[in-house]
């Protein structure tokens, strides 16, 4: 018997909906699948078979995150395509500041409504992110709540797992004064501090459609340009040059996130006029009238990673990040201190 229930459409919920969303995103999930995927999506549980040959000690490394309040954004500009890279950005990118490789990632979506067109174009995104890593999206989830959600607003958050051998997770005790950090852009804002974005812009559809040259676009596709996925590039430059630890720049901008990647007793000397700021971030400021000191510690301030290595090392890291397609420069050094960031 065809699986349909008339009482709980009248509740809010279709399920034939939410089959029709699974077709449509089908084709987007087969991008993602690689032989170690064993199973096929519709099953209780996604598997994957593991691939750690040349390792000792493998060790699993996990990691979650959601969009935030970006999401808002793409409501206002009804662009649901690009968010769910966001969403695998935000995992994968913390797992390779462990050295790790990530394997397979999963989906949530929550929704109020489930409107099949809408939820597989989110998928889409999610699948895209995926394809950029290399990793399998194996399995998710959609769940529409009624009455939980409105009707056109929905919330997504992932899951992913990558792993390394236990000798190459990376280890910040290896750090020692004069150690560098080497900034790799980012694209954008990122998918952090859109709440005080949206103060200060008092979000709506009207102001998101205002071009601004330095953008050199509008603030709605500027300010919903996905997060930049670094695992290619790191992978490689893992390969090439010893790395000694890895922030991923996110909420809490520098202060709280590069403080994270460092020994005890050091601190990361940045000179302010170093900091290749992008336009967004100027806009942000003038226009919020933001302290500097909150914007650093709000935002990555176009600084998406900060990697460190040691100084002999850094010609061969910036020209191996810039082969890799990454905007990669010096952005301070490491000294004795426990100030966490001496940012001047």
């Amino acid at each position: 018997m065809e699986s349909y229930s008339e009482s709980y459409k009248k509740a809010g919920v279709d399920v034939t909906a939410g089959y029709q969303a699974v077709e449509l995103m089908k084709s987007h999930i087969a991008r993602t699948m690689s032989k170690n995927v064993l199973t096929d999506i519709g099953g209780f549980g996604g598997l994957y078979a593991l691939d750690v040959s040349g390792m000792k000690q493998p060790v699993l490394v996990s990691s979650t995150d959601g969009v935030g309040t970006k999401l808002k954004i793409a409501f206002l500009m009804d662009k649901h395509t690009t968010i769910g890279i966001d969403c695998v950005a935000m995992c994968v990118n913390d797992i390779i500041c462990c050295g790790a490789k990530p394997q397979f990632f999963l989906d949530y979506i929550a929704l109020g409504k489930n409107f099949p067109k809408k939820v597989a174009e989110i998928v889409s995104g999610v699948a895209e992110g995926c394809v950029q890593v290399g990793c399998a999206l194996i399995g998710g989830e959609t769940a529409e709540m009624p009455g939980f959600y409105p009707e056109d607003e929905y919330d997504v958050a992932g899951f992913a797992v990558g792993v390394v051998d236990q000798s190459k997770i990376l280890n910040s005790n290896t750090q020692k004064a004069g150690d560098v950090l080497i900034a790799l852009q980012s694209s954008g804002v990122h998918s952090n501090g859109y709440s005080l974005i949206r103060k200060v812009f008092t979000v709506n559809s009207g102001n998101l459609a205002r071009h601004f040259s330095d953008l050199g676009c509008t603030l709605g596709e500027c300010l919903l340009t996905p997060t930049k996925i670094y695992v290619t590039a790191i992978q490689k430059l893992l390969q090439e040059v010893t790395v000694k630890s890895i922030a991923h720049i996110t909420g809490g901008g520098f202060y709280e996130n590069i403080p994270r990647a460092l020994k005890k007793g050091l601190s990361a000397r940045i000179q302010r006029c170093d900091v290749q700021v992008l336009p967004i971030f100027d806009l942000i400021a003038k226009t919020g009238k933001i302290p500097e000191h909150d914007m650093f510690n709000t935002f990555n301030m176009g600084v998406g990673m900060a990697v460190c290595v040691a100084s002999e090392d850094v010609d061969k890291a910036i020209r191996t990040l810039r082969d890799a397609g990454e905007t990669a420069y010096i952005l301070g050094e490491l000294v004795e201190s426990n100030e966490g960031i001496i940012l001047k």
